[in-house]
């Protein structure tokens, strides 16, 4: 078994030479928490370090990939500036370690995948998706801006139009549509989703592997520059939409039933 050192929100398997990572929240829909984002952050490092890995999997435990950000997380991002710094370094890596990962990333989408869970969907190199799954980066909805995603990744994915639409309403993309829209590669039954990516990074873990690696950078080096253009200003604003009233009246407006429990 490769060595990592992980945050208990993540598993990472071995299977030959594809390294299979899965979100492990299971019971709150794999939802980001602040585990979670560092582990994903400092994931991708180390797997460009892991020799023996020449492919990645990427999925969620359970029945989500994974489905938006933990209210409770963003209510302390919003009232704590030092862990809302430490974040915003995380999603910057996050960003820029998926990017500049030398092994190709095929996400496994099993269950909806929203906010961070669909930036993660963007920024893989092939994607598996369940019919039953879903996108959404609701950002906008609730008063926040994405840093890390689709405003950064999308337009490069599918039309300026369709990008802006979806990011301006946070509405749902459901498997097929995100299909033709070009931001997912192949829709698959809900049970043959992860063998279906597996068979992919396996596949791809045969090939060559200098000419995969290099095809690899060619390829994200398109990436790179539209990351480049934009991430900054990117995190300085979500770092300001994290202060705005309206995040505030939805965060209060969503965790008041909770705490009146």
């Amino acid at each position: 078994m490769s060595s990592y050192r992980l945050t208990e929100e993540l598993l990472v398997e071995d299977d030959g030479p594809v390294r299979i990572v899965r979100m492990n929240r299971p019971d709150q829909l794999n939802a980001t928490n602040h585990g979670l984002h560092q582990g994903l952050a400092e994931l991708f490092p180390q797997i460009d370090a892991d020799t023996e890995a020449r492919a990645v999997v990427l999925t969620g435990n359970g029945r989500a990939f994974s489905a938006g950000g933990d209210f409770t997380y963003l209510d302390e991002l919003s009232r704590d500036g030092s862990l809302r710094r430490e974040t915003l370094v995380h999603g910057r890596q996050i960003v820029t370690g998926m990017v500049k990962c030398r092994v190709p990333i095929v996400a496994a989408v099993n269950g909806p995948a929203v906010g961070l869970g669909c930036s993660l969907v963007a920024l893989s190199d092939i994607v598996f998706m369940a019919e039953s799954a879903h996108l959404a980066d609701p950002h906008v909805m609730i008063g926040l801006v994405a840093a890390d995603g689709g405003p950064v990744t999308w337009p490069l994915l599918t039309s300026l139009q369709l990008a802006k639409e979806y990011a301006l309403t946070g509405d749902r993309i459901p498997a097929e549509r995100a299909a033709q829209m070009g931001l997912v590669n192949h829709v698959c039954p809900d049970d043959a989703v992860l063998e279906q990516a597996l068979a992919c990074a396996h596949r791809i873990a045969g090939l060559p592997r200098q000419a995969v690696e290099d095809t690899k950078r060619i390829l994200n080096l398109h990436l790179e520059r539209a990351v480049v253009a934009t991430l900054d200003f990117a995190l300085a604003a979500e770092d300001r939409s994290f202060t705005s009233p309206e995040l505030r009246a939805n965060l209060d407006r969503f965790l008041a039933p909770r705490e009146g429990q």
